[in-house]
């Protein structure tokens, strides 16, 4: 592929709901640019952007793809991105690397929750949009009905380009709203001038008032014009649209069927007429020599730095780095500055992705996306540049990741196999985490949400040939006391030779601290316990907090106190009052009204209102606390509540199908609180078996 100029990039997202139909426009964009000499279908498992065996198999988007289009003399980078919310992160990857992007609609479902979400996220990075109506060959599809249902969601910026002419129920040609002529489809992407059936008069008038009115609010002149009844020119309008666009004060609908290869040239045409190259986006850094900011936005002429906006892990395709140019020109043979890590890298060469497929280049322009093979130091969210000039660029906001389960290998000796494949995948995918829970003795992963962990599961399998299973989590209860307790622990043994004898004499009280195990406290007097087997007393207390007498849960909040205690000049030993202290503490605990303590969370639940009461009832279920409400002023209230860990696992799933997927939620860790009894009764009798030292 050529070298493509700062001027003549497009950088393209392809944003909406699950199955409205982004790889198959990327897949006909594809082709009728002569990328492909066949139409890939997402049903047959052969399209240039879903090349993961999951993808195929499941016939969804799991990961973002790059697609770099010909159209025109520029190239139009097509980052496809999948629409099921689990895959949150590669969406929000994509948006940070684009320039703009296309909300794909359905015309058979309309406006979904897929489409506000992908509408919202436009919103937080200020995205110039455009949003494209597919499935127009379908007869019953009313294009007008989309058309509204997008007016009434986002108001006057709605602005229909094109409509579709339909006769004996098939979709035919359209109507140019700018040019207010008619068009005929020809062959796969060809089209002739047609007459605008007279049915379709009354739309184009509507449809040409509103987009009149648009543009007569980009200047005072045209205000003017527009008010005595001017005319302005196609050129005026386009170049008023190209203003409005970038601006986001104007979202164009545009619509077609892919599958025929309709309305997708239209589509490539305006991508190239009415978004903005690189170079008219900003795009800031900061300097690390000077401590200042430092405009790359994306100018060819500046100082060279590029930011890794995702990577690939591949066992066959090997590591690539997505880089996007924020400055300069970077070339195969450069030797970059890593500004994170303080490390330099030599680049070997330089790749533009065709999907699967790596493309070499010599080089790379401010404002292209490409790909560099082999960077062992580099990960998502680094920024590269010279050691001359190192700009450290802001990371990409990813969602952080609230569902989870406890994995396990499913053949002993693939610990090691594992750690090293999660390692990977969670490299290239900033959503996935790994967290080894040593007090409860699990491995958990965390994703967000349930179908995200099941592909993890079966990319291990395929990719890495390793099994897991995943399974509920244990919560991590603690143990702690109520009451105070005045106890004596003895070890005695005698069996020829030197015998084993240890005393003490303790008191355990709650200590009001939770955040400790346990404060020990020596007021021996008269030497009855000797200093030097005070250590061995605290090892014996460090021992018994790990695993308590109650659940074998750790324990909390226990202050133990020395006071008292024997010993022997010859078979008293470190051991022996270790041993001895041991006796006394699991006494001691069980007779201090031992209880359970349940983590408690802080979560904020945020939903549309009508929704609100269901969610309020649900939570209450699961005996959570809500402690206020607030709007957020866009149509949904904000619901905070304390609500126990053991109670919101599988929370992810509900929460969708009770708010139609509209809901979120986050949380974190607020404190331990005491176990209603019921529920330590259930635990005590569960953990029963842990308690006589058997391992989990």
């Amino acid at each position: 592929m050529d070298v493509f100029r700062t001027d003549r990039i497009r950088n393209v997202v392809l944003l909406g709901h699950g199955g409205s139909g982004k790889t198959t426009l990327a897949e006909a964009m594809a082709y009728l640019a002569g990328m492909t000499n066949r139409l890939g279908r997402v049903e047959d498992g052969n399209t240039l952007s879903d090349y993961d065996k999951e993808e195929i198999k499941r016939k969804f988007s799991i990961s973002t793809s790059l697609i770099p289009v010909p159209w025109n003399k520029v190239k139009v980078n097509i980052l496809d991105t999948p629409g099921y919310f689990d895959f949150v992160g590669e969406v929000e990857e994509a948006v940070g690397a684009a320039d703009a992007a296309i909300i794909v609609v359905s015309g058979k479902a309309g406006v979904q929750v897929g489409t506000h979400k992908a509408w919202k996220m436009c919103e937080k990075y200020k995205l110039p949009r455009m949003i494209f109506v597919t499935d127009m060959d379908v007869d019953e599809v009313s294009y007008r009905k989309v058309v509204e249902e997008l007016t009434e969601a986002y108001g006057k910026r709605i602005a229909p380009l094109h409509f579709p002419i339909r006769e004996d129920g098939k979709f035919v040609g359209y109507v140019n709203v700018v040019k207010q002529a008619g068009r005929r489809y020809i062959d796969k992407a060809g089209k002739e001038p047609c007459d605008i059936p007279e049915y379709l008069n009354e739309y184009l008038e509507k449809y040409h008032d509103i987009l009149m009115e648009s543009v007569a609010e980009t200047s005072e002149e045209f205000m003017d014009r527009y008010f005595e009844g001017d005319e302005f020119s196609v050129a005026e309008v386009s170049a008023a649209l190209a203003t409005n666009v970038q601006d986001a004060s104007i979202v164009p609908v545009c619509m077609g069927s892919p599958i025929n290869l309709r309305g997708v040239s239209n589509l490539l045409d305006d991508i190239c007429g009415y978004f903005p190259s690189p170079d008219k986006r900003s795009c800031n850094g900061i300097s690390q020599k000077t401590n200042e900011i430092f405009e790359a936005n994306y100018d060819f002429a500046k100082a060279k730095s590029a930011y890794v906006w995702k990577t690939i892990v591949d066992p066959f395709l090997g590591k690539y780095s997505l880089i996007k140019v924020c400055s300069g020109v970077i070339k195969s043979d450069d030797t970059l500055y890593n500004v994170e890590k303080g490390t330099e890298e030599r680049l070997n060469k330089l790749y533009i992705l065709e999907g699967s497929k790596p493309v070499e280049v010599p080089e790379l322009h401010a404002g292209d996306i490409g790909a560099i093979a082999k960077l062992n130091s580099v990960q998502t969210g680094d920024s590269l540049a010279t050691k001359a000039n190192p700009i450290l660029y802001p990371k990409t906001l990813i969602s952080v990741p609230y569902t989870y389960k406890r994995y396990k290998a499913v053949k002993k000796g693939d610990e090691d196999k594992i750690s090293q494949a999660l390692a990977r995948m969670a490299s290239e995918d900033k959503t996935l985490r790994i967290v080894n829970d040593g007090a409860n003795r699990q491995s958990l992963l965390y994703g967000i949400g349930d179908q995200h962990l099941d592909i993890v599961v079966n990319k291990l399998k395929d990719r890495y040939k390793v099994d897991i299973e995943l399974s509920k989590p244990k919560v991590p209860f603690r143990e702690t006391i109520r009451k105070n307790s005045d106890v004596e622990g003895k070890h005695k043994k005698q069996s020829g030779g030197h015998g084993q004898y240890g005393h003490v004499k303790m008191r355990f009280e709650p200590s009001g601290e939770m955040e400790t195990p346990y404060i020990f406290e020596q007021v021996v007097v008269g030497g009855a316990v000797p200093k030097n087997y005070f250590p061995a007393v605290e090892k014996g207390l460090q021992e018994c907090v790990l695993k308590g007498p109650l659940a074998a849960y750790p324990v909390v909040g226990v202050k133990a106190t020395l006071y008292d205690g024997s010993y022997h000049p010859v078979d008293s030993s470190e051991m022996a009052f270790k041993m001895a202290t041991i006796l006394a503490f699991k006494k001691g605990f069980m007779d201090a009204s031992p209880v359970l303590l349940e983590p408690i969370v802080s979560m904020k639940v945020t939903v549309p209102d009508k929704y609100t009461g269901d969610v309020m009832g649900d939570l209450n279920k699961r005996r959570g606390r809500v402690l206020g409400m607030n709007p957020d002023h866009e149509g949904n209230t904000i619901i905070e509540a304390d609500v126990p860990l053991l109670e919101i696992y599988g929370y992810s799933t509900d929460l969708r199908s009770m708010t139609g997927g509209t809901g979120e939620f986050a949380y974190e860790f607020a404190r331990y609180e005491q176990a209603p009894n019921d529920i330590q009764a259930k635990e005590i009798e569960a953990r029963a078996s842990k308690l006589d030292g058997a391992e989990e």
